[in-house]
């Protein structure tokens, strides 16, 4: 069922220094930083060549990030993305198999403008997923 990995993302504590880190220490492709208030999200790609790393840092108190990140002051990895054919046909099958979609259980535009559901990390070896449209 699922895909490719789209990316690994993680949770930041300065958007600013990690870019640095990625750009300027590893010599990576790193875009420019972007905010999905609907997610309480800035976000910001590592381009890899097969595959990417997102840079989450907190937009506003009620971020999930800015939760995160009180429990993980250094930041460090917040969730998997792999990408599906048919994200709902996914989440059937998955809430079929008794998994736990987040929120609503309906797909929200994610940061690549595709959909994508977030899958609770008990039911997935303790990792948050993410599952997107390809």
């Amino acid at each position: 069922m699922i895909g490719r990995l789209n990316h690994v993302a993680l949770a930041v504590p300065d958007l600013a220094a990690a870019i640095a880190t990625y750009r300027d220490t590893l010599g990576a492709e790193v875009s420019a930083i972007v905010p999905q208030p609907e997610h309480g999200v800035n976000t910001v790609f590592v381009m890899l060549p097969n595959t990417k790393v997102e840079l989450l840092g907190a937009l506003g108190e009620g971020s999930p990030i800015a939760k995160f990140l009180e429990r993980n002051p250094e930041g460090g990895i917040h969730h998997l993305c792999y990408e599906v054919d048919d994200i709902l046909a996914a989440r059937d099958r998955l809430t079929a198999a008794g998994a736990r979609v987040l929120g609503t259980g309906e797909p929200r535009i994610g940061a690549h403008g595709k959909p994508v559901l977030f899958l609770h990390p008990k039911d997935f070896l303790g990792t948050l997923v993410e599952l997107e449209q390809a």
